[in-house]
């Protein structure tokens, strides 16, 4: 069965993205990029929650980032309760209970499935116990305010890791199992 895996860039205290949405403070460099080459090889599908969707389908289609073609061209899985379509190339609105749509997308043959982003909607999948590995890129940056990667998270969990893997950047890849 295809793994879930949640990926995410957090500020050192914790924040996924600033008070004002804003991402600049991503630390990237050649061992991310590397690491992203590898990703592509490891997935073949994305899933997002809206806000996440919205703004990746805003950047993307016109992008020409390395990455690009890799995020234009996989099948992508859109949860939403407000929107009524989806446009971005290769994109589909899931209209199904969330638990069947992800268990039906792990049944499939293929590649592991990659969460980008969208902390809401992975704390719900986090919740279901639908999550198989949680990917967090630890950058070298305090912002002291902003978004909280765990907010929407009401419950406790155990994590066993799997791997820490330090950059050059100062940046910190944790990967971890839900207990």
């Amino acid at each position: 069965m295809r793994k879930l895996r949640w990926q995410m860039m957090m500020s050192l205290d914790g924040f996924m993205e600033g008070p004002n949405r804003e991402l600049d403070w991503h630390v990237a460099g050649e061992e991310f990029a590397a690491y992203l080459v590898q990703m592509e090889k490891e997935i073949d599908a994305i899933v997002f929650g809206r806000v996440t969707y919205q703004m990746m389908a805003s950047f993307w289609p016109t992008s020409t980032e390395p990455e690009a073609p890799m995020m234009n061209d996989l099948p992508k899985l859109v949860f939403s309760r407000t929107l009524r379509e989806v446009s971005w190339k290769n994109s589909r609105l899931a209209r199904g209970d969330v638990t069947e749509e992800i268990e039906k997308l792990k049944r499939q043959p293929g590649k592991d499935i990659s969460v980008f982003g969208s902390s809401d909607l992975a704390a719900t999948l986090l919740r279901l116990r639908l999550v198989d590995e949680i990917r967090i890129f630890v950058c070298p940056v305090v912002l002291g305010r902003g978004n909280p990667l765990f907010k929407d998270v009401k419950e406790r969990f155990s994590l066993q890791l799997l791997e820490a893997r330090t950059f050059k950047s100062g940046n910190v890849l944790v990967t971890y199992r839900p207990g």
